[in-house]
């Protein structure tokens, strides 16, 4: 290889160098998965973002992490798929192209179906073509020639698959369930399409007679035209009150019917007066209450909101004029005795303004208890999902122990057409992948499916399924890793995995790696209504993706949340410019060493020992801990070790050897500062991509690029314990010195004595090895070392491990001050030496604690005790 041109600008531009290397990468098909049968195959799918805007920063919280999977692997010589794609987003999709509609001044009844779902179409393109560039900008490692849609073609055949399949094995059924209906419109509405307004309203409360004649119960509703459909009173069962009436009737005011006192968990004893109406037909939560006792539901009410036949005397009447009527009706009667005013939530359509009526409706239904059966007991095998961290395998477990059946139709117009036909002469219905050969006579199910019914698909439909011989199913399935955050554990989570486990008999991946939510630097939710939220790319915009990158990935633990301050974006910044400064210093010392002349045979300083066990330290920990996705700790221990070790440390020694006359010496340190520079910035690239690639391709190097450099790997010979304890002794002595000088504020540039007694041969040979570098570094005037040395008068001192320093300082010292610091360091070490040996004298702790945490702890007692000894023996000499 040629030797390496130096040309690196003097401050490290993001605006600048992030742009170029992402186009390279992709152009260079690095990303790509090769379906190598050499190599063990790793496999990552996006959760898919929604086709209705920007990404916010928990997208990029989220695929940063499976980023910095994704790059690992790759090069530690996996066949690494890392699967693209999007989810059409049903409800929220529709209801953004029709506002944009209703910009343009039409709706999508004007245009019909088809037009409509040409204008959805258009929207996901362009917003797609948004999406993308910006998983550019964050620089993720995507495979593109695998990227999927929820609605392309592939994935459609796959949902109509397991449809027909649920369908036949008697889990898919319709069933009745209460929708959010617009009677102005008389079209249902998703939740997304509902305002929450507060209303002034009002609490009628009202006294229904129990059948016996033995008295009555209290009840309350906003809504008092909705007594024509109750079919019941709930109380709690634990209620004293209540207790002796559970499985008693009462009759119904008006209608004269009879109807049941039943106990359910669901109603709250202190609200109001514990006993509830229950109008299956009207209430989402009476529904529920009523499938729980097999609850009769009567529908009062038309489309249209006006009262129906079932509400008698009413019919014909509307909504809020029946209201009227009806409580007039019952004060006469003397069953509603009081009217409270209430404010209260009421949701109004989106579309028209009009009050919205829950409203029963016949809806699709998966029947879940047999699906919920199997991925539980999933989790009791070698099998299982492991959920990291492994607390929320529990809050998984709750709610599939506790699952209600999947209301999964939906009144919407943009998603997977419900397979389901109807007969327009017998209403028989017909379920298949195509309409029935006579389609003249049948009529498809107008509604769609539930968005999560596509996405529980996602980690097998994407890979080819239902063709279990397409080669990405047969390679690249079950997946390796999901990672997402809390919050969609029972939306998505556990639908992919009993799904996987009906369709492909597999886990659909091994981990679930789970993160929090992002929050603003006070710990609140980001929303609109707050104006807090930070848009990614502005964050990009200012600071560069790699430092948004690596504060999203060690700003917090596993499992939990994330606070966003632009303050610790900028501190990662100024360690971009660190590692810019140090590679370019680097550089320019390399004299355009080629990558074939490097050689780490050479005779070794202590200081090239040092950095080289540290790496390999390093190399090991930051392996260890990305595989057990602790990404807070892998950037504590990569800052540490370049920031501290190789910026502040190790670049500093290396300059007595680039700047010196030993050419052999010179040559070695190049070769290390290369070698290390190499490896760290390996080490460093799947959090922060693209200054790695940008330095590492100034590097003396082989290949095209970092992004498939092999990883890593710790070298046994590289490590030397003995220049570790030397460098530890030289860093405390050197920082002792310096801060000595601090204190009595004399600069570095003037020499000063130092004398350092050793407490023995060993600790005297470690010193004298590194003469130099004492010289170099605390500027003595005289350096005088030994065992025996007498103390000089008048002299500063510091009391290390094994050392004791004096700074002879004549007309600096103030002898009282001195004596005030030794004795303050006195009342520090026998807090030390109280806590250890507290600790050493408990005998839980020696019981449980490991043989080398228990060395470990004897060694700083004996440590310790002889630094204060030392002290104490300083404070006489001063004090005599």
């Amino acid at each position: 290889m040629e030797k390496q041109e130096i040309s690196m600008p003097t401050k490290y531009n993001p605006q600048e160098t992030e742009p170029k290397w992402y186009p390279y990468w992709v152009n260079g098909a690095f990303f790509k998965a090769k379906g190598d049968e050499a190599k063990k195959p790793y496999t990552i799918v996006i959760p898919p973002p929604n086709v209705t805007g920007k990404l916010h920063l928990g997208h990029a919280w989220d695929t940063t992490l499976q980023d910095i999977l994704s790059r690992v692997k790759r090069m530690q010589g996996y066949d690494t798929l890392w699967l693209p794609g999007m989810d059409h987003a049903g409800i929220a999709t529709q209801a953004k192209v029709e506002a944009k509609l209703r910009e343009q001044g039409t709706s999508r009844y004007e245009l019909g179906r088809e037009g409509f779902l040409e204008k959805a179409w258009e929207w996901k393109e362009e917003y797609a073509d948004f999406i993308r560039q910006q998983w550019a900008k964050l620089g993720l490692s995507l495979d593109y020639s695998r990227e999927r849609f929820t609605l392309d073609e592939g994935l459609s055949k796959a949902v109509r698959e397991v449809f027909v399949k649920l369908y036949e094995k008697g889990l898919i059924y319709r069933g009745e369930y209460i929708i959010n209906w617009d009677p102005e419109t008389k079209t249902a509405l998703s939740d997304i399409e509902v305002i929450y307004k507060d209303v002034q309203g009002a609490f009628y409360h009202m006294n229904y007679p129990l059948t016996d004649g033995s008295g009555h119960i209290e009840v309350a509703t906003t809504r008092p035209e909705t007594m024509l459909g109750d079919t019941a009173v709930a109380v709690h069962p634990e209620d004293e009150r209540y207790k002796h009436l559970i499985g008693k009737t009462v009759t119904l005011p008006i209608t004269g019917r009879e109807i049941p006192i039943v106990a359910d968990d669901y109603v709250d004893m202190e609200f109001g007066s514990g006993a509830v109406k229950i109008t299956p037909a009207h209430d989402p939560n009476d529904f529920e209450i009523g499938n729980r006792h097999n609850l009769e539901r009567i529908l009062i009410m038309n489309e249209d909101g006006s009262m129906n036949e079932n509400a008698g005397k009413y019919q014909g009447l509307d909504r809020f004029a029946c209201r009227k009527q009806i409580v007039k009706d019952l004060q006469e009667e003397g069953v509603l005795f009081k009217i409270e005013e209430h404010t209260h939530s009421v949701g109004h359509s989106e579309r028209s303004g009009a009050v919205v009526e829950p409203y029963l409706s016949t809806q699709w239904f998966v029947k879940m208890q047999p699906l919920a059966e199997e991925a539980i007991k999933l989790q009791n095998t070698d099998g299982k999902v492991n959920f990291v961290p492994e607390r929320f395998e529990k809050t998984y477990l709750h709610w599939m122990e506790n699952i209600r059946d999947w209301c999964i139709s939906r009144q919407l117009w943009w998603g997977h057409r419900i397979p389901a036909w109807y007969h327009k002469e017998t209403g028989e219905v017909y379920v298949g992948h195509e309409a029935p050969e006579d389609e003249e006579n049948w009529k498809q199910d107008e509604d769609v499916l539930d968005t999560w019914f596509s996405s529980a698909l996602w980690p097998f439909s994407t890979m080819g399924w239902p063709d279990t011989d397409a080669p990405d199913f047969k390679r690249f399935y079950s997946t390796d890793v999901l990672v997402t955050g809390y919050d969609i554990i029972f939306f998505w989570v556990s639908r992919m995995i009993f799904q996987g486990l009906e369709f492909t008999g597999k886990r659909p991946f091994k981990d679930v790696l789970i993160h929090g939510l992002v929050r603003d630097d006070q710990g609140r939710k980001m929303s609109k209504s707050l104006g807090n939220g930070v848009d990614p790319m502005e964050v990009i915009d200012k600071y560069g993706a790699d430092s948004l990158r690596f504060f999203l990935s060690t700003g917090s633990s596993p499992g939990n949340d994330l606070r966003f301050h632009w303050e610790k974006v900028e501190s990662t910044w100024n360690f971009g410019n660190k590692i810019w400064n140090a590679s370019r210093f680097a550089l320019m010392n390399m004299d355009g060493l080629a990558y074939e002349e490097i050689d780490l045979n050479g005779e070794k300083s202590t200081a090239d020992k040092w950095i080289l066990t540290r790496l390999q330290e390093t190399i090991e920990d930051v392996t260890r801990l990305i595989d057990t996705y602790e990404f807070g700790e892998v950037g504590r221990i990569l800052y540490n070790f370049i920031w501290d070790d190789f910026c502040d440390w190790y670049i500093e020694m290396a300059k007595l050897p680039l700047y010196g006359d030993d050419e052999a010496a010179r040559k070695t340190t190049r070769s290390i500062l290369a070698y290390v520079l190499d490896q760290t910035m390996r080490l460093l690239h799947p959090i922060m991509p693209f200054i790695t690639e940008e330095i590492w391709q100034h590097l003396p190097h082989e290949g095209e690029s970092i992004t498939v450099a092999s990883w890593p790997e710790k070298r046994e010979d590289f490590m030397f314990s003995d220049a570790v304890k030397d460098m530890e002794l030289l860093k405390e002595v050197i920082r002792s010195v310096r801060n000595t000088r601090a204190e009595l504020n004399v600069p570095m540039s003037k020499e000063i004595e130092l004398h350092i007694r050793a407490k023995d041969e060993g600790v005297l040979s470690q010193l004298e090895r590194n003469q130099s570098y004492i010289e170099k570094f605390c500027n003595p005037s005289e350096l005088k070392l030994g065992i025996d040395l007498p103390t000089p008068e008048k002299s500063m001192s510091n009391v290390l491990s094994g050392v004791e320093l004096y700074l002879p300082l004549a007309g600096l010292l103030d002898l009282d001050a001195e004596i005030a610091r030794l004795q303050k360091e006195e009342e520090k070490l026998n807090k030390e030496v109280e806590r250890v040996q507290k600790k050493l004298s408990n005998q839980g702790f020696i019981a449980k604690a490991p043989e080398k945490v228990i060395e470990e702890e004897k060694a700083k007692e004996a440590d310790y005790l002889e630094k204060r000894e030392a002290v104490r023996a300083r404070i006489a000499e001063l004090k005599g």
